[in-house]
Order: C-alpha cells, then structure tokens, then sequence
C-alpha cells in the first residue's frame, strides 16, 4: 500500500516561492529513494508538501531533519493517509489530532 504524507505550513510559514522550492529540494535529497516529493499546492491560507511513501512515518523522520536545520519544525503539521483513503493519521505534533487538506 503507498500513502500520501503531507507536510502542511499554516499562513505565510513559507510566503516566499522560492523558499517553498528549495525546501521541496532539500526533501527530495535527504530522502532519498524513501520517499517521492510528489508536488505542493498553495492557497485558503496554507501551503502543502505532498510525498508519496511506503513507510511514512521513516519519510517523515528523515523530513524532520531538514524541517529542523530550516527552523520549520515548529510551523508544520504532518499527516499522512492511504493513497486511496480519506482519513489522516497525524504524525507531529503529537498533541494535534485533526488534519485537512483544504
């Protein structure tokens, strides 16, 4: 089964274009083959980073690295959900327990 995890920036976290490129370009390489990054959308006051992966939670670790050294680990929330399934499992943080995609 392959899964969606979303890393989801609320507001202006990542206002500036260019810097949503170059965290998706950080990602795709501290990743490596354990995750794809599959696009982002922007819009309804939130910023989106898609991944497909067969083990999101090992994705998402690997992300927070990243996360960190750009100081963003504090403005994300991330969630993931069967490609084919509608509900979120919220990953970080720990005490959220909705998520959406608008």
């Amino acid at each position: 089964m392959q899964y969606q995890l979303v890393l989801q920036f609320n507001g202006d976290s990542l206002s500036d274009y260019d810097a949503l490129i170059a965290l998706e370009d950080d990602l795709i390489q501290e990743l490596g083959n354990t995750g794809d990054v599959d696009g982002h959308d922007i819009g309804s006051g939130e910023t989106n980073i898609f991944i497909l992966t067969l083990k999101p939670e090992i994705t998402f670790h690997r992300a927070k690295a990243v996360l960190d050294r750009t100081q963003l680990l504090g403005a994300v929330t991330a969630a993931y959900r069967a490609v084919t399934g509608q509900t979120f499992t919220v990953l970080w943080p720990a005490h959220r327990q909705e998520f959406r995609v608008a």
